[in-house]
Parts: structure tokens; C-alpha cells; sequence
């Protein structure tokens, strides 16, 4: 059983940046492949980014290609995803989601944090 707990989640302004961090425990970290996803009021939870349990290889959601980095310290069972140039749009509860494999698909992922809030207003 991997627990995950997301932090760094807070309210900015638009084109402000932010830094997620997801801390692992109670598996073998550099097993699993990491991704965040978010979700919106209204909205279905989608993808943002994944990177592989080597950290060799990233994938992006179009929307946050070139404005987001996801990365990862196995030594530290921490995941990060870099947020800049933030947008209103998005503003959501953003997960960090495990699983052997990496996929971008959201029922892919056995395991899921609780969710960071974070909010893009003026």
C-alpha cells in the first residue's frame, strides 16, 4: 500500500508560479511511475503530467507543456510538479497518483493522494 500526501498547493495570481510536492511512503518509490492530475468544480479529473520510476521519461498535457515540469528524488520518495506562468484556468485540486505503469489515464493509477488546492485569481 503507497500513501501519498500532496503539499504546496496556495492561491497566486495569474502568471505567478507554484511548486507541488508529493511525498510517497509504505512501497518501493523508484517502482512506480508518478503523475499529477487535477480537477476542477464541475469538471472530471485529467492529466497533467507523469514522469517514469527511472525519471528518464516525461509526458504533459497539451495545456501545461512548456509551463510545467514534473521530476522526482527516489532518494527522498518526493515527486514535483513546477508551475509557472499560471493561468485562471488552472485553478484546481491537483493529485499525485502512483502505479507501476505509466499511463496518463486516470483509472490506470492504484494509488492517490488527498489533493492540493490551487487557485489563479487577481
Amino acid at each position: 500500500q503507497v500513501t501519498l500526501v500532496e503539499s504546496g498547493g496556495g492561491s497566486v495570481q495569474p502568471g505567478g508560479s507554484l511548486r507541488l510536492s508529493c511525498a510517497a511512503s509504505g512501497g518501493i518509490f523508484s517502482r512506480y511511475a508518478m503523475a499529477w492530475f487535477r480537477q476542477a468544480p464541475g469538471k472530471e479529473r485529467e492529466f497533467v503530467a507523469a514522469i517514469s520510476w527511472s525519471g528518464d521519461s516525461t509526458f504533459y498535457a497539451d495545456s501545461c507543456k512548456d509551463r510545467f515540469a514534473i521530476s522526482r528524488d527516489n532518494a527522498k520518495n518526493m515527486v514535483f510538479l513546477q508551475m509557472n506562468s499560471l493561468k485562471p484556468e488552472d485553478a484546481a485540486v491537483y493529485y499525485c497518483a502512483a502505479d507501476l505503469g505509466l499511463s496518463v489515464i486516470v483509472r490506470e493509477y492504484a494509488y492517490w493522494g488527498q489533493g492540493t488546492q490551487v487557485t489563479v485569481s487577481s
